[in-house]
């Protein structure tokens, strides 16, 4: 079970989200992921970090980091263009991209805010996961290196794992049936996201496959127990404040 870790980009400068991702490499973790957010005011903070720039930099910087965003909003990027995006950031990274998706907050969250300050609508919750699953099939056409009879379209190597972000049982059945890959949160409902999740993937045909699965959680030694009988193939930790001084604190904590 790999060790990853999540990022907080809100507020955070570049240098110190750089230094952490050195610092994460070093200390022998195995990933680095980062929410996707345009505006810190939804969490209170003057700035935020874009995930895909800062990604695609942590990439370019070090060599073995997986490296995936926590997870990225369809709706703030086209999705042809994002296929072609997540082919590009494979070939930079040499294979490390794992890539998340989800459906973004709903209407009565204050996520909703920075999407109505560009002017787009946020729909309900059907609507938001038919554009995941549309996302979805766009991306990998453009992956297979042709879309509408117009070639020339990057085509990555190896295949990126699409991994959905699953709060609720409908975006577990759908990431079972059309991603590579599930993020839950820990927790008492995880047994029950994940099973949702591995119905499906049978229930489609698609039991045979790889299916990533990735929790969010803590490092205590309880957590990581359950997490193994879980059949869990990375726990992400959610570290504060991106820096190297909490990296190497959260790695001494592990000895």
């Amino acid at each position: 079970m790999k060790i990853d870790l999540l990022f907080d980009p809100f507020g955070a400068r570049w240098p110190e989200v750089r230094d952490g991702a050195v610092a994460a490499e070093g200390e022998g973790f195995d990933g680095v992921w980062l929410y996707d957010h345009l505006a810190g005011s939804v969490h209170g903070q003057d700035r935020v970090l874009e995930s895909w720039t800062t990604l695609t930099a942590i990439a370019a910087i070090v060599p073995r980091l997986a490296i995936g965003p926590m997870v990225l909003n369809v709706a703030n990027r086209d999705a042809g263009t994002l296929g072609v995006m997540a082919a590009t950031l494979q070939e930079v990274s040499a294979g490390r991209l794992l890539l998340g998706l989800g459906a973004g907050g709903g209407g009565e969250t204050p996520y909703a805010a920075e999407q109505w300050a560009f002017g787009r609508t946020v729909g309900g919750d059907r609507l938001r996961r038919h554009a995941v699953e549309t996302t979805v099939a766009i991306i990998r056409s453009v992956w297979t290196g042709t879309v509408g009879g117009v070639g020339g379209f990057l085509r990555p190597d190896p295949l990126p794992p699409i991994i959905l972000g699953g709060f609720g049982p409908k975006m577990a059945a759908l990431a079972g049936r059309v991603a590579d890959g599930i993020n839950v949160p820990d927790g008492p409902g995880a047994r029950n996201l994940l099973d949702i999740a591995r119905a499906a993937r049978v229930a489609a045909g698609r039991a045979d496959s790889p299916f990533v699965v990735t929790v969010s959680a803590n490092l205590g030694t309880r957590s990581l127990q359950r997490l193994e009988e879980l059949d869990v193939d990375r726990v992400v930790v959610f570290l504060g404040a991106p820096s190297a001084a909490r990296v190497r604190e959260l790695a001494a904590s592990r000895h």
